[in-house]
C-alpha cells in the first residue's frame, strides 16, 4: 500500500498540498465575497460551503496520508521528513531562511488535531453562520486562519513560525470582530490583536537573542550553511546557547503567555467569546491557544538548558490554572465559563512542561482540543436554540428539548473534569503525576485542587442549563428545539472522541501502553517522555483513583446544587459577598489594567504625543515650519527680482569680486 502512494504522489507534495489546500480556499472564497460586495450581488452559499469546508477536509486526508507513511515505519526508526525549501529567503551572506516544513512525530500530531478539529468546526458553522450575510468572508477567514496554524506547526525554522505565528494572531482579529458593526465586538478583536503584539515583541527578542549567540561564535558552516534559524540546527549547536538559554527561553515564553493566554497576558481570551462561537471553538480549541504550548514543545531541547525557566513556565502554568478555575466558578456568560475553563486548561499543559512532561501536555493538548470543541459547539447548539441568550441563568430544564446537545456536552464536561475512563482523565492525571513524581508537591497541590474547582463549575453549568426547572419565558420555552444535523452530527463525533481519545495514551500503570508516549520519543527523547520506574506503580493508581474521587464528588455537589438547590449559592454568595463579588468581577484586573496601562497610556499619547509631539514640534515647525521657510525664501528672492538691468549688472560685479578675492587671497 506504501509502495503504491509513492509511485502515485511524492511526499514532499503532498506535504506542500497541506498547506496549499486551505490557502486556495481562503483566496477563492475571498475572492468571491470581494466581487460579490463590489457589484452589490449575493454569493452562493452551496458553493461556499463546498469550497470552504472541502478545502480543510483535503487537508485532514493528505495530513492522515503521510502520517500512515510515517507510521509504516518499524517502531523506534520512524524518519523526519523535511521538505525541501520551496525557495530560500536570503537575509544577507552569513544568515539564510529556508521556507521548508517539517514532518516528524509531534508535528503530524499537531496537524492531525487541527485539520481534524478544525474540519469538524468548518461542518459545523454551515448550520451556525448559514443566515449570516457575511457567510462566504467567514469561511474565507476561517480557512486562512487554518493555513496559518498549519504554516506555524509545520515550520522547520523560528522565521516561518513566526510567519505562521503572526498569521494567526492577525486572523483571530479577523474573526472575534467578525461582527465589527458591534462596537463591543470590534474592541474586543482589537484588545486581542494588541496584548498578543505584548508577547510577540518578547518572541521576536528571544528569536533575535538566539541568532546573535549563534552568529557570534563563528560556527562551521558544514552542511548548515547559516541557517541558524532551523529547528536542526539550533539543536546541534544548542551548547553555545547555554550561557543565555534563562533570557532565551524567558523571552519566548512571554510570547507563548500572550498567544496561549497566561498570566499576566490572559485579560484577551475571555473578551475574544464577541466573535461567532464556532470561532471561538477553534481558537480556543485546537489552534491559535495551543501555539505557545507546541512552541515550547518544539523548542525542548532548549528549555531543558535553563531549570529557571523550566520553573517559571511550571509555576506560571499553576497559578494560572487555578487563578481562571476560580474566576469560572462565578460566571454566568456560558461562553465566558467555557474560555475561564481553557485559560485554566492551557496553565495544566505549561504545568507539564515546566516540569520536563512534554509528551504528557501534548497528550492533554490533544484531549482537550476533542473536549473543548465538544463544549464550545455545544454552548453554539444551546445559543442558537435560546436566540442568541448568552445567560445560563436564563436556562434550565433544556435536557428535554436537546438530547443531543445535552448528553454531549456532559460527556464533555466529564472529560474535562477528569472522570475516568473519559480522555481527559489520562491526559490531566498524567501531568499530575509527573508533577507530583518530580518532587514538586507544591504545583502538584495546586493542580489538584484546581482540577476539583474544573468539575464544580462545569457541573454547575451542566446543572443550570440542561436540568432542573426551565428559566425562561413559554413563549420561548416552546421555540427552543435541537440543533440541525450539520451541527448535531458534529457533537456526536466530538462526544465520541471526547469519551475514546485519551485511550491511545492510558499509562501503564492502568494496563495501557502508553502509545503516544513512546510515538514521541523521537521528539522528546526517552528519559523525558517516558522514564522507567524501578518502583511499583501502586502510588500512580492511588493518585489517580484519589483525583476521580475528588472530582466525582464536586461533580455531584455542583450538579444537586444548582440543579435541585439554587437557593443555597445565593444564600452562601450573600454571606460571603466581597469574595463572591472578587470572584465575580475576575478579580478587578482587567480595570487594574485600565488605571495603570491604558490610561497613562492615553493621556501620555493624546497630551504629549499627540498635543505637542506631533501637532506642535511636528506639524507646527517640521511640517507647517518648512512651508514656512520656503514662503520667506520666496519672499526675499522675489524682492530682489525688480526688473533694474542696472542693479542685476551691480549684483554680478560684487560676485566677481568676492570670486576673485577668495581665490586670489
Amino acid at each position: 500500500m506504501l509502495d503504491f502512494i509513492y509511485k502515485i504522489i511524492s511526499p514532499q507534495t503532498v506535504a506542500w498540498l497541506i498547506v496549499a489546500f486551505p490557502l486556495a480556499g481562503a483566496t477563492i472564497n475571498g475572492m468571491r465575497s470581494l466581487v460579490a460586495s463590489r457589484f452589490g450581488k449575493e454569493t452562493s452559499h452551496s458553493l461556499t460551503s463546498f469550497i470552504g469546508c472541502g478545502f480543510p477536509i483535503l487537508s485532514f486526508v493528505f495530513t492522515l496520508v503521510t502520517f500512515l507513511l510515517l507510521i509504516g515505519f518499524p517502531a523506534g526508526q520512524e524518519p523526519t521528513m523535511i521538505t525541501g525549501p520551496l525557495f530560500q529567503w536570503v537575509l544577507d551572506k552569513t544568515l539564510v531562511v529556508d521556507i521548508g516544513l517539517k514532518f516528524d512525530q509531534l508535528s503530524l500530531v499537531m496537524g492531525l488535531i487541527v485539520t481534524g478539529v478544525g474540519s469538524l468546526i468548518h461542518l459545523y458553522s454551515m448550520g451556525y453562520m448559514g443566515h449570516d450575510e457575511g457567510y462566504t468572508r467567514y469561511f474565507s477567514y476561517l480557512n486562512l486562519f487554518l493555513f496559518f496554524m498549519l504554516l506555524l506547526v509545520l515550520a522547520d525554522n523560528l522565521v516561518l513560525l513566526f510567519v505562521g505565528w503572526e498569521g494567526v494572531g492577525l486572523c483571530s482579529y479577523l474573526l472575534i470582530g467578525f461582527w465589527f458593526e458591534d462596537p463591543e465586538k470590534a474592541a474586543a478583536g482589537k484588545k486581542a490583536f494588541v496584548v498578543n503584539r505584548i508577547g510577540d515583541a518578547g518572541f521576536l527578542l528571544g528569536i533575535f537573542l538566539i541568532y546573535t549567540t549563534l552568529a557570534a561564535n563563528n560556527l562551521p558552516i558544514s552542511e548548515h550553511g547559516f541557517k541558524f534559524f532551523n529547528f536542526e540546527v539550533i539543536q546541534h549547536y544548542r551548547a553555545y546557547l547555554l550561557p543565555y538559554a534563562t533570557p532565551i527561553c524567558l523571552l519566548l515564553f512571554l510570547g507563548a503567555c500572550g498567544k496561549s493566554a497566561q498570566i499576566p497576558l490572559y485579560v484577551w481570551l475571555p473578551d475574544a467569546m464577541a466573535g461567532p462561537t464556532p470561532v471561538s471553538a477553534l481558537i480556543h480549541a485546537a489552534t491559535m491557544v495551543t501555539a505557545g504550548i507546541y512552541m515550547i514543545a518544539r523548542l525542548n531541547f532548549l528549555y531543558v538548558l535553563s531549570p529557571t525557566a523550566m520553573t517559571v513556565v511550571a509555576w506560571v502554568g499553576a497559578l494560572t490554572a487555578i487563578f481562571a478555575a476560580t474566576i469560572a466558578v462565578t460566571q454566568n456568560d456560558i461562553k465566558k465559563v467555557l474560555a475561564y475553563s481553557t485559560i485554566s486548561q492551557l496553565g495544566y499543559m505549561f504545568l507539564g512542561l515546566g516540569v520536563g512532561a512534554f509528551s504528557a501536555s501534548i497528550f492533554h493538548l490533544m484531549t482537550h482540543a476533542f473536549f473543548k470543541a465538544l463544549l464550545f459547539l455545544g454552548a453554539g447548539s444551546v445559543i442558537h436554540a435560546m436566540s442568541g441568550d448568552n445567560d445560563i441563568r436564563n436556562y434550565g430544564g433544556l435536557k428535554e428539548k436537546m438530547p443531543i446537545t445535552c448528553w454531549t456536552f456532559v460527556m464533555g464536561a466529564a472529560a474535562i473534569a477528569g472522570i475516568a475512563p473519559l480522555s481527559g482523565f489520562f491526559s490531566k492525571d498524567e501531568i499530575l503525576w509527573h508533577t507530583f513524581h518530580s518532587g514538586h508537591t507544591g504545583l502538584w497541590l495546586i493542580g489538584f485542587i484546581g482540577a476539583g474547582l474544573t468539575a464544580f463549575y462545569m457541573f454547575r453549568l451542566v446543572g443550570l442549563t440542561f436540568f432542573g426547572e426551565p428559566q425562561m419565558s413559554s413563549t420561548k420555552w416552546m421555540k427552543v428545539h435541537e440543533s440541525p444535523p450539520s451541527m448535531s452530527s458534529v457533537l456526536l463525533i466530538l462526544g465520541f472522541l471526547s469519551v475514546v481519545g485519551g485511550w491511545i495514551g492510558i499509562p501503564e500503570a492502568f494496563g495501557g501502553g502508553n502509545h503516544l508516549h513512546h510515538w514521541l520519543e523521537g521528539v522528546f527523547g526517552k528519559v523525558v517522555v517516558h522514564e522507567e520506574m524501578e518502583v511499583s506503580h501502586a502510588p500512580e493508581i492511588i493518585l489517580g483513583v484519589v483525583s476521580v474521587l475528588w472530582a466525582l464528588h464536586f461533580a455531584i455537589l455542583a450538579s444537586v446544587i444548582y440543579a435541585q438547590r439554587k437557593e443555597w449559592p445565593e444564600k452562601i454568595a450573600g454571606r460571603f459577598h466581597f469574595v463572591y463579588e472578587l470572584l465575580l468581577n475576575k478579580y478587578w484586573i482587567d480595570e487594574l489594567y485600565d488605571f495603570v496601562i491604558v490610561r497613562p497610556l492615553l493621556f501620555i499619547s493624546r497630551n504629549i504625543l499627540w498635543g505637542v509631539v506631533d501637532e506642535k514640534w511636528i506639524d507646527k515647525y517640521a511640517v507647517m515650519g518648512t512651508g514656512q521657510m520656503v514662503l520667506f525664501w520666496n519672499r526675499c528672492v522675489t524682492r530682489l527680482q525688480t526688473g533694474i538691468v542696472q542693479q542685476y549688472l551691480f549684483f554680478f560685479v560684487i560676485g566677481v569680486i568676492l570670486m576673485v578675492w577668495r581665490y586670489a587671497f
